[in-house]
């Protein structure tokens, strides 16, 4: 008797193989034409490299979510180690729990900077040190006091800010 998981298995098993024998067996005229019509689009102009200006931006967030990810992946590690003790795994959640309101906090700091004075940015918040990268050309210190200002705003106690203008 066959059971619903080997009839299942056996379905997209013959998908698989009828899909790589049709690709296997594909003219291959039809790939070299339309590789030749994306090597005609890229050989009549030069190849242009241009940087936007939230470029900057996107990798630092790139870079955080990364850094975050795999703290995160350690210390779930820690949370599913049955030889952990209830102390490190209770640990291992409040930093889990930390690291979640953190992004939140930075999140609702980016959205204020940009409702307030229309500027993209990046805050990083770690160890209770603010740091914030505005892409902006115009470097101006009272500019930078005020969104300081506006964030400070946000806790009752003083916190260390820094405002870093990128273009």
């Amino acid at each position: 008797m066959i059971n619903k998981r080997s009839l299942w298995f056996f379905t997209l098993f013959s998908l698989i193989l009828v899909l790589s024998i049709y690709y296997i067996t594909m003219p291959s005229e039809l790939l070299l034409t339309t590789n030749k019509k994306t090597v005609d689009t890229q050989t009549n102009s030069e190849p242009t490299i241009s940087v936007e200006e939230s470029d900057l931006l996107v990798a630092l967030r790139v870079e955080s979510d990364e850094e975050m990810s795999n703290e995160i992946e350690e210390l779930q590690l820690v949370l599913t180690n049955t030889e952990s003790s209830v102390d490190e795994k209770n640990k291992a959640y409040e930093k889990i729990k930390q690291l979640n309101d953190n992004r939140g906090e930075e999140e609702k700091l980016e959205n204020q900077i940009k409702e307030n004075y229309k500027l993209d940015s990046f805050v990083k918040i770690n160890n209770g040190q603010i740091n914030v990268t505005v892409n902006s050309s115009e470097h101006s210190s009272s500019l930078a006091n005020n969104i300081m200002r506006t964030i400070q705003s946000n806790y009752e106690d003083s916190k260390y800010i820094t405002v870093k203008f990128q273009k």
